[in-house]
Parts: structure tokens; sequence; C-alpha cells
């Protein structure tokens, strides 16, 4: 929740930023793209160091650099400032707290209704937006967008003190079994260097076509989401004479129509071809997208019938993507290996937000980029019908204790 919330401000901060240091949007758009790759380039080397030092190590000391670089930028005056807070430190904060983590933690404590689990968790950063949003719109608005970053570096750090006492790192941590397991996962944190634990990880990916199905199926995911709409959708909303409080309000709906949609995903995911789910998510999010532009112009109903059929797709495709990447390569591997294809997201996601910001700031609207995003998406309909349907073997992994149980 609060790793959305704190990733998605940028949208809210756009205007105001715009009007008082006279920053187009291409400029700003710069840190976006960082701040989105970072997101999620940290990715596979949170993974590794959530092996190595635990869970609950590597997510107190991104909720820390989470507020540090929030809380700074409410004193910068010139762009590489922004660049180098809301980019770098915000966006490495914050991917230490991504997709990556539900994936662990669904990994780590369930074996039966693992998909269910990831919709769960994956829902929650579509809580933290509608928790977020709408508030810091209002902030920025009439508070000033320095009050909405003193809010998200102030919320970071109250979450700190809960984190530390309760979260743990397995189920042998508190004397308990995974969900549906027959035995307990007793043994110790992976060993080994950490960075080199995530390139052997992306070693194991390259090799296999499959991964670069994934990958690009899933960079043009982070191309239509949380790059173009979760950055963008607030200021093209304005620029159809829309208030910003309103503005996040709608972008903050399209998350309650995601917790709906993502946990039914996880469901669907348990009990059917994750390939044919995702056929049909992309699919469906591409023709939303194609619509997009013909819904500003017919007032609200446009917008809100765009929102209800995007939202319940938003991040949907995360529980069978997980689910895929599990079955290809295996339990002892997929989070680090994920880690390198959510990375791949978060590219789509940097490029389409920094492109979408040059189209605007050069056309003076956004259509060309949300038709764009959407075509994007009958493509990437089509890569992943062409993933093998068959579980391959384990293969090599990447270093463990001895001691370390075997999965099936």
């Amino acid at each position: 929740m609060g790793a959305a919330g704190f990733r998605a401000t940028p949208g809210v901060l756009i205007v105001p930023l715009e009007h008082e240091f006279g920053w187009n949007r291409a400029i700003i758009s710069v840190a976006v793209f960082i701040n989105l790759l970072l997101f999620g380039l940290t990715g596979p080397f949170a993974a590794a160091l959530m092996n190595r030092f635990g869970v609950r190590s590597v997510t107190v000391g991104a909720l820390v650099t989470v507020a540090s670089g929030a809380l700074l930028t409410t004193v910068m005056t010139a762009p590489w400032q922004l660049y180098l807070l809301w980019g770098v430190v915000v966006g490495l904060g914050t991917g230490c707290m991504a997709s990556v983590l539900a994936a662990t933690v669904a990994s780590r404590w369930f074996v039966q209704r693992r998909g269910l689990v990831l919709g769960a968790l994956t829902a929650a950063g579509a809580t933290g937006q509608l928790i977020f949003l709408p508030f810091l719109g209002w902030l920025a608005q009439n508070r000033g967008w320095r009050s909405a970053a003193i809010t998200v570096g102030v919320s970071a750090l109250a979450v700190v003190p809960v984190v530390a006492l309760f979260l743990r790192n397995r189920p042998a941590d508190l004397g308990l079994r995974a969900y549906g397991a027959t035995e307990a996962d007793s043994g110790p944190l992976a060993v080994g260097n950490p960075i080199g634990n995530a390139f052997r990880g992306l070693g194991i990916g390259v090799r296999s076509r499959d991964f670069w199905l994934l990958a690009g199926s899933f960079f043009i995911c982070g191309a239509s989401t949380n790059g173009l709409i979760g950055t963008h959708l607030i200021p093209a909303s304005m620029d159809h004479g829309m208030a910003e409080v309103t503005a996040a309000s709608l972008l903050a709906l399209v998350g309650i129509f995601d917790v709906i949609g993502t946990i039914v995903s996880g469901v669907l995911t348990d009990r059917f071809d994750s390939r044919w789910l995702l056929f049909w998510y992309y699919g469906l999010r591409g023709l939303s997208l194609l619509f997009l532009p013909y819904a500003f112009g017919t007032a609200y109903f446009g917008l809100i019938l765009f929102i209800v059929f995007y939202g319940l797709d938003w991040v949907a495709t995360v529980p069978p993507t997980v689910q895929l990447a599990r079955k290809l390569f295996g339990q002892q591997n997929f989070t680090i290996v994920y880690g390198w294809i959510f990375a791949a997201h978060q590219l789509g996601a940097a490029s389409i937000a920094f492109a979408a910001g040059a189209v605007r700031t050069f056309f003076g609207d956004y259509q060309l980029a949300f038709m764009s995003s959407g075509l994007l998406c009958l493509i990437a309909a089509g890569l992943v019908l062409r993933i093998v349907r068959t579980r391959r073997t384990e293969g090599p992994g990447l270093p463990a204790p001895a001691e370390a149980p075997a999965y099936s």
C-alpha cells in the first residue's frame, strides 16, 4: 500500500511544479522516468537482499529511504535535485517494496491459495493509490505541493515501527508451516553475495525464450499502467478543465475497481491457464486505452466507463505472470528471475512516462500516447500465448545453504 501511494505521488505534483518553477512536463517527466526505472531495476536486487538478510530488514531500510527522499524534495530548487531525490532516492526505496516483495511473501508463506494471496497483495497497491491520491491532490491544490511531499515522508516513517515489530521473514520464525505445506521450511537464509545472486538469476532467465516473452509483455504492461495512466491521467484530465482533486479522485477510483479485479484474477490464476488469462487482460486493456481519447469528449460518462473497464484490469496481470514465472523457473529461482521480469515492466513504465510527457509538450495533448499504448497491449495479448504450457525442471539454482529444504 505504501509503495504504490508513494510512487504514484508525482502524478499530483506535475502541474504544481510546472506552475512554481516553470519546468515543462518533459523536464518533470525525466524524474518520473528515473523513479519508475529504478522502481523496477531495484526488484531483483531487493529479492536477493531479502533472501540474504530477510524481508524485515530490507523493508525498514526502504521506508527510511523513501522518507528521506520525499522530505528533502521540499527544499529543492533545480531539476537535477528533483531527479536525484524523487527519481533516484524514492525510486530505490519504493522498488524494495514493490511486486517482488509480494511474490516473496506469497512464495514463502503459502503453498495453497498462492494466486489468491498474490492477488490480494497486488491489490494492496491499488488500495494505497486509493488512500493517498485524493488527499495528496487536495493538499497540493490547497496547501501546496510541499505539504504532499511532507505527508509522504511522515507516512513512510510511521510504518517503520509496525514493520520492525511485526513483520517476519518466514513461517518458521513463528513455529509455523506455510499454508498448505506438508513440512516446515526451517532452512536459513540464502548465502552468497546478493548482487552476484541477482545477476546469476538474470543469467538463468535470459537463456529462456519464455523469459523474453514474459519480460516483453510485462514491459507493455508497465507502459500501459503506472507509466502512462498512473503518471499522466491527472494532468490529462486537468487539460480538459477538471480540478486536480477531481482528477486525483478519478485515478483513485481506478484503484477501487482494481482491488476487485486483481483479487478475482488471483482466484482465476489458481484455476485456469495463466496464458489465456493474460491474453484477455491485455486485449481488453488495449481496447479501453484506444477508447480513452474519445472518453474525454463525453463529459463524465465516458471517463467513468473507461475507469470501470480499465480499473478491473489495472494490475490483474500480476498474479498470472508470477505464477508462470514460478512454474517456468522453479521455486528456488523464481523470485529473483521475476524481479528481472518486473524490471522490464518498470522499464516500459519509465519509457512511456517520459515519452507521454514529451508528446504532451510537443503536440499539446496525450492522444498519440494513449493510442500507441493501446496498440501495444494488443501485441502483448499475442506474445503471451507463445509461452510454453509445461513446467520446466528446477535446474541449477542460486547459492543456498546445504540444509535448505527442497521444494516440489
